[in-house]
């Protein structure tokens, strides 16, 4: 049971086109936005489509999948972990939740040739 301590699986779409950033040590880092998408019937019978959106990071070589093979709505299933931030803006807090990727499955398929 303690590999599902923090474990997030998600499926969806990315919202974006990922974003590549390169810091000065020679890391680099992806974000996206995935979306998640729930389809269910309320009590009156009518049917309800509920997307949320997920804050997406990876590092290290993942990035260089994330940024060679994703672009905005590419369907893909993946686990990772939660992590919660914050940081100070024009002197508010803020409070930011991301999903650290671990595992990244592209479920697109490929176009014909």
């Amino acid at each position: 049971m303690t590999t599902l301590k923090n474990s997030v699986q998600l499926i969806g779409r990315l919202g974006n086109e990922p974003e590549i950033r390169t810091f000065d040590s020679g890391k680099k880092m992806a974000s996206f936005s995935l979306a998640t998408n729930e389809i269910y019937y309320n009590n009156k019978g009518e049917k309800v489509e509920d997307t949320q959106w997920h804050n997406i990071v990876v590092w290290g070589k993942k990035t260089d999948i994330v940024e060679k093979f994703l672009k905005k709505g590419s369907e893909i299933a993946l686990e990772g972990k939660l992590i919660n931030r914050s940081y100070e803006s024009k002197g508010v807090k803020k409070y930011v939740t991301e999903v650290s990727l671990n595992e990244l499955l592209m479920i697109d398929k490929k176009p014909s040739a």
